[in-house]
């Protein structure tokens, strides 16, 4: 039953951040954490096309990707399992290196843009090494590389959870956004290493 309660929960942040982006179709789009950027930012077509295009696939990436781990769907309808990893695929290729731009102007300076920066090349290099070992066959690897894809997608959750309790602590947003930069994140991959460690070593699917 704790279990079940935990997978909902897990499900209904995934859920519910992945639609985060909605919400700028509703409010002053320049709400949000676009309130603290500069006019120089705000009015620059190449910034915006990146920002709004890294939060709509990255909302989309988590939205559809903790699907993927759902064994049922696995088994029962493998299409529908090979559809949706598709897409999370391709949404986080196309975030990631949206991410990875919008990342070196992140507020707070070098410390947070290091942060965002490093976070987009590890979602971005496990989704690949995911991708390129379900290719080769090598099912368990693929699992164990979209755990850690995963792990940095649900950063976006993260991020906002950690961040109010951040602020709060610190007293200041820049400093607590400076210490979310990294804290949305590699706590995240210390989770996938402990669920992942007692993984079969990988194997190579027989080609049928």
């Amino acid at each position: 039953m704790k279990n079940k309660a935990l997978w909902v929960l897990f499900a209904v942040l995934c859920l519910g951040v992945g639609l985060y982006p909605s919400i700028y179709l509703f409010t002053d789009p320049n709400s949000g954490f676009r309130a603290r950027k500069g006019l120089e930012l705000l009015t620059s077509p190449v910034w915006n096309a990146a920002f709004y295009t890294h939060l709509a696939l990255g909302g989309l990436a988590l939205f559809v990707g903790w699907t993927q781990f759902i064994a049922r769907l696995r088994l029962k309808v493998p299409g529908v399992h090979r559809f949706l990893g598709k897409v999370y695929v391709g949404a986080v290729l196309v975030s990631g290196l949206t991410g990875l731009y919008v990342g070196f102007f992140a507020t707070g300076g070098f410390v947070a843009a290091a942060g965002f920066i490093s976070l987009a090349l590890v979602w971005l290099s496990t989704t690949a090494s995911a991708w390129w070992h379900i290719k080769n066959r090598r099912i368990e690897e693929h699992r164990r590389m979209m755990v850690y894809s995963y792990a940095a997608c649900f950063a976006a959750v993260t991020l906002r959870l950690w961040l109010p309790f951040l602020v709060r602590g610190t007293g200041d947003f820049i400093s607590a956004y400076r210490i979310v930069a990294w804290l949305c994140w590699v706590p995240n991959l210390g989770v996938a290493y402990l669920l992942t460690r007692g993984q079969r070593p990988a194997r190579v699917l027989a080609s049928s």
